[in-house]
């Protein structure tokens, strides 16, 4: 069977999911566990979202709008934008694929960095495209590195800020001095699926590149800050003849029904939002007080989590701390062998994981 299937699949290094819960309780026998390993919302689903759903629920028997006309016009009207400019995706993996099939020819390579969200390398290789990674410089995108590795054969740049699963950011300056930098022919991806939970000055304002310069892509998503994430809703923004060319691609009802009339309804729920922002800003200044007076080592983050070096092959940290009932995303499939990467969850949720972690790696680490 392995000689039949094609080469560049069997080069593929699969990405590795969180762990469920309900799968953790069932293996281990636990009734109660805490996943804080996949950035999800720990506060749910955006209300108004869940009463959409519920009302649109009658309707499934029928195919969605293969548009996304309602969802698009929510999306313009709320950040000033044509409907023209947004291409609708089952979760920002889907986009990415559909980014590389529209773009990138099969002898051209596609640059990211080493460090940030797998998606990229995984579907460059199963779309066999070559991928250059440049390494990170204090866990962030080291951009001059990656501007020497450009040749005549790079179309693509995919740029995550904030960075996943690092947590770092980019600034506007930085961002701006290399977008002027790149070569006419290379379009650059920003994958802000964090976004909302920046809190820093000079972050840089990705709709305005985008509105400058036609080779700028902005990926986001309602899975975080939304709380969508079981629905797999994810959006594209880009120049409206670019935006032309990437919907050829894309599957037709590719979002479904209830994904479309929850996105649009959770774009309403801006109290929602401000209660998950808070939560989250919260949620960190607890852990950074924390694990600054345990003496372990973590990094500063503008996303809903937090990549913490425990000084112990992470592996280990991820099993001991499963059989206490509490889910972490150990990090060595990014290269990151000491590290695990938390979710910021509630309160209460928090101080069971700081528990649980500190009496892991107690005495342990290197």
């Amino acid at each position: 069977m392995r000689k039949l299937i094609r080469k560049s699949v069997l080069k593929v290094n699969p990405y590795v999911p969180g762990k469920p819960i309900e799968e953790t309780k069932r293996e281990l026998g636990l009734k109660e566990v805490i996943k804080l390993a996949s950035n999800e919302n720990p506060l749910g689903a955006s209300p108004k979202a869940v009463s959409a759903i519920k009302k649109a629920l009658s309707g499934i028997n029928r195919y969605p709008d293969a548009q996304g006309y309602y969802l698009k016009k929510s999306l313009a009207n709320s950040l000033g934008l044509a409907a023209e400019n947004f291409v609708l995706g089952n979760g920002s993996d889907e986009l990415i694929d559909v980014v590389i099939k529209t773009l990138v020819e099969p002898n051209e390579n596609i640059l990211t960095s080493e460090g940030t969200f797998l998606e990229y390398e995984i579907i460059a290789q199963v779309n066999d495209r070559r991928v250059k990674k440049a390494p990170l410089y204090n866990f962030k995108y080291d951009l001059e590195a990656m501007l020497k590795l450009i040749d005549a054969k790079t179309k693509l740049v995919f740029i995550a800020n904030p960075n996943n699963p690092t947590g770092t950011y980019l600034t506007k300056n930085k961002v701006a001095e290399f977008i002027n930098a790149l070569p006419p022919k290379v379009f650059v991806v920003f994958d802000e699926a964090y976004n909302a939970f920046i809190d820093v000055d000079d972050y840089p304002d990705a709709l305005s590149l985008l509105k400058k310069n036609k080779r700028v892509i902005v990926l986001r998503t309602f899975s975080k800050a939304y709380g969508l994430a079981g629905l797999r809703l994810g959006y594209a923004i880009a120049d409206a003849e670019l935006a032309g060319y990437l919907e050829r691609i894309r599957q037709p009802f590719n979002v479904n029904l209830l994904a479309q009339v929850a996105g649009c309804a959770a774009l309403e729920d801006k109290a929602f939002l401000a209660r998950t922002r808070r939560l989250i800003l919260s949620g960190k200044d607890f852990f950074y007080r924390e694990f600054s007076r345990l003496g372990i080592n973590y990094v500063c983050s503008q996303a809903n989590f937090i990549l913490v070096d425990t000084g112990i092959d992470s592996r280990q940290v991820f099993k001991t701390m499963l059989r206490s009932g509490v889910i972490v995303r150990e990090m060595s499939q990014y290269g990151l062998k000491n590290f695990v990467r938390v979710t910021i969850g509630t309160p209460n949720e928090n101080k069971k994981l700081l528990s649980v972690l500190s009496k892991t790696i107690k005495g342990k680490k290197k």
